[in-house]
């Protein structure tokens, strides 16, 4: 199969004319998509759910494939570390974007070559498993050719208890508790965010009656309904944007609306609407600390609104998680985390402009289920998961952590 494959690649980069060059090299193979007869699409599938497997079996996260970056190699992150895996074959820059192409709808197609990135999710049976496995993609241009990661996403979700959450901060996120507001689960690229808001899904979904619709691009894990019902919107598939999805959301009777990133002001905007109609909205954010995540929100949206942003912010917001996986001594990662409950006093540092005030809130709201990502890095050392260089380094607040490792 993987020799089949690579003749077909190879026929088809052999194709592109001396004439043709840098990026117009995809949009020939991409207008030769048009032509491929679906017999070497599926063997070019096939390839690429090898590629897959090997991804699998090794339990890396990623793969990356394409691009000049690549140096012709397919690159796997194994517990963190990303390096070539030279058990896999090698690609030229053209083969690998005809196979990229190969993935995609002509309808992707056109959106990649005109806005140079395209977000999606791809789909295979895992035969040793006898399963269906999804991972989430992207592919962009780099110096002219195509480049793909893929990530895997988990077939299970871990349940909420396992994350180790104060019950004050499982009962803020609960609808049954708290009908309506805003809960952000935050972190850089690759801490788990969707993990964490899988898990408040099915969560819910063991048994709150309710009506939950997610917005994400892509969908990532796929729920199936039991006590609650959950729709899945794919942005680009099935809504044209985020901003879209949560205002039609209104008219489809949620309880629940899940909004996969607040990743521009609109969204930002329609997500504190939606919030302020009686919804309970979760979400997530690039940002490293729950105050960081609030100045985020307010400095995105135009200096003549933040005023009127910050109040509402203060009064839908109802938890902020921001989370990090860190490397344990073992060689695999665990989540460390930092949580947020707003409580009256959280409320009017907020609207004060004070969030500086946050961070010791947090230090002594222990009680009331919040913890800093230094209290929670101490609590992951003293049961000897990860060492005391791990903890400094993940550290938001550095000599907070060095206060703390001296105390301890």
């Amino acid at each position: 199969m993987i020799d089949k494959a690579k003749q077909i690649l190879q026929r088809y980069s052999n194709l592109i004319p001396p004439t043709v060059l840098g990026p117009e090299k995809v949009a020939f193979l991409a207008d030769k998509m048009r032509e491929m007869p679906a017999e070497e699409k599926i063997v070019l599938h096939g390839l690429m759910n090898y590629v897959l497997s090997t991804m699998v079996e090794k339990e890396a996260s990623d793969v990356e494939v394409g691009g000049y970056g690549t140096a012709g190699s397919i690159w796997l992150r194994i517990h963190g570390n990303k390096d070539r895996f030279t058990e896999l074959p090698i690609l030229s820059t053209e083969e690998a974007s005809t196979l990229i192409l190969s993935l995609l709808t002509l309808n992707q197609i056109k959106h990649l070559l005109v806005s140079r990135n395209l977000d999606f999710s791809y789909t295979f049976r895992y035969e040793k498993q006898n399963k269906y496995l999804r991972f989430r993609a992207d592919t962009y241009f780099d110096l002219d050719s195509l480049a793909l990661n893929m990530r895997a996403i988990s077939s299970a979700i871990r349940p909420l208890d396992s994350l180790e959450f104060h019950p004050n901060a499982v009962r803020s996120m609960n609808h049954n508790f708290i009908k309506f507001g805003l809960s952000l689960v935050t972190g850089i690229t690759g801490s788990g965010k969707s993990a964490t808001l899988d898990s408040v899904i099915d969560y819910h979904n063991n048994f709150d009656p309710c009506h939950i619709v997610i917005i994400a691009s892509p969908i990532e894990y796929v729920h199936s309904s039991k006590k609650s019902l959950i729709r899945h919107r794919e942005v680009g598939r099935d809504v044209l944007s985020f901003k879209e999805g949560v205002i039609q959301a209104l008219r489809q009777d949620p309880d629940i609306i899940v909004i996969g990133e607040m990743r521009d002001p609109d969204t930002i905007m329609a997500a504190l609407e939606v919030t302020d109609t009686g919804h309970k909205v979760f979400s997530t954010l690039h940002t490293s600390s729950a105050t960081e995540s609030i100045d985020r929100i307010i400095a995105e949206v135009n200096p003549i609104e933040q005023e009127r942003v910050r109040n509402r912010l203060a009064d839908v917001l109802i938890t902020v998680v921001s989370q990090k996986l860190v490397p344990t001594v073992d060689g695999k990662r665990t989540l460390a985390k930092e949580v947020l409950i707003v409580t009256p006093s959280v409320k009017a540092a907020i609207k004060n402009n004070n969030t500086s005030e946050i961070y010791m809130m947090l230090v002594q709201g222990g009680n009331q289920g919040m913890m800093t990502m230094e209290q929670d890095l101490l609590r992951l050392l003293q049961q000897k998961r990860i060492t005391q260089e791990t903890a400094l380094t993940f550290a938001n607040n550095k000599i907070r952590m060095l206060q703390l490792l001296k105390g301890s």
